[in-house]
């Protein structure tokens, strides 16, 4: 997980989902949750621990369930298919995290479009200024590492500012000429891994007009931050001089979909189309203006700021937004105890509904229009 950001709504524990009833466990199965096989685990954890010097309670609990998880596999009689498919995910998620683990500080941007734009339309020539105004903005860059708009989102920023996150397919994905070789370069077997790093590794996400598969890719990405299982972020959608994709898009959402109720009318606020590429890259940047990251402690939604807010902007922030507080009121806050980062920052919080996430958007938006409090000097 970068550090700029925090996955929204992160699973506490393994436990079940109320309502939720598992199979039964046999006694060969149910023997690695027995205290002597655990403290087993546990003895091995605090070993390797110890030799990183990376002791975590948290980190260490978490280890402990992934590895009790797969072990209980052998019991549980998997196929070999179906082992395959877990150990490859696992192997996969940690090599990527691995890779992005060494730019833990730059912002970065998603880019998702189709591979089959040429270098001469708009769309293209659109995507390398965004990237390159984006770059020159300190952050750095996505992209499936193909061609057309995810090769020209390389050609902007260049490899050193460039991440590459491939997929091997046995037509129309080839690796470009800009990524190519890099170490920055990461190819999956599975779709679904490979869309988790585009997502939980990105502060913002551009699209650029594509096929099916940006389509998958953006809806995707729409529905989790709407049902709030990924973080905020700001969703821009961009194209080249003359084109209208994102606007027949957008009628679509709001004919198609918002007119026979299937998504909220607060839901389009969840994504931004640019005028041009420049605009594009403000609307990004301004994101983070005075907003930093949210997370949820239990209920409460701590949404950590980087400048502190007068009790006048709570206020009114409390008045336009009651739609959102389930109980209760908005208010400055610092960190909770559970919170284990950015614990300097100030914080928002209030008691979340758990809906409407386009007008959470909208309050990260009002925040950002805000003037920050003027912070005390020695």
């Amino acid at each position: 997980m970068s550090s700029n950001r925090s996955e929204l709504d992160p699973i506490a524990s393994t436990e079940l989902a109320a309502g939720q009833v598992a199979p039964p466990e046999a006694r060969v199965q149910s023997i690695v949750d027995s205290p002597e096989f655990q403290g087993r685990l546990d003895a091995l954890i605090a070993e390797v621990a110890a030799k990183a010097n990376k002791a975590s309670p948290t980190k260490a609990r978490l280890v402990r369930e992934l590895l009790s998880s797969a072990l209980k596999l052998i019991p549980d009689g998997r196929d070999t298919g179906e082992l395959k498919l877990i150990a490859a995910a696992v192997k996969e998620l940690r090599y990527a995290y691995r890779v992005f683990g060494q730019y833990p500080d730059p912002h970065k941007v998603t880019i998702f479009g189709s591979a089959r734009t040429p270098k001469a339309h708009p769309d293209y020539e659109a995507t390398v200024e965004f990237s390159r105004l984006i770059a020159e903005q300190g952050w750095m860059v996505i992209t499936g590492a193909g061609g057309g708009i995810m090769e020209a989102g390389h050609v902007g920023p260049g490899k050193d500012k460039s991440f590459g996150v491939a997929i091997r397919l046995p037509f129309e994905q080839s690796t470009n000429e800009v990524i190519a070789g890099d170490s920055k370069l990461i190819t999956f077997r599975y779709f679904f891994t490979r869309k988790l790093m585009f997502i939980s590794q990105a502060e913002a996400v551009a699209l650029f007009p594509g096929g099916f598969g940006t389509m998958d890719e953006g809806f995707e990405l729409l529905t989790l931050v709407q049902t709030g299982k990924a973080s905020m972020v700001p969703i821009v959608m961009c194209q080249g001089k003359g084109e209208s994709y994102w606007q027949d898009f957008d009628a679509f959402i709001r004919k198609g979909l918002m007119s026979r109720g299937w998504v909220s009318e607060e839901d389009p606020h969840l994504y931004h189309i640019a005028a041009t590429p420049a605009e594009a890259v403000e609307h990004v940047t301004r994101f983070y203006r005075i907003y930093h990251s949210s997370r949820y402690v239990k209920d409460d939604l701590v949404i950590r700021l980087k400048a502190p807010l007068t009790a006048e902007q709570v206020d009114s922030l409390n008045t336009r937004f009651a739609m959102l507080v389930k109980e209760g009121k908005m208010a400055l806050r610092g960190p909770f105890d559970v919170e284990e980062d950015h614990r300097d920052l100030p914080r928002l919080v209030f008691t979340h509904n758990r809906r409407n996430f386009g007008h959470v958007r909208r309050l990260i938006d009002a925040i950002n229009d805000c003037t920050p409090a003027p912070t005390a000097t020695k």
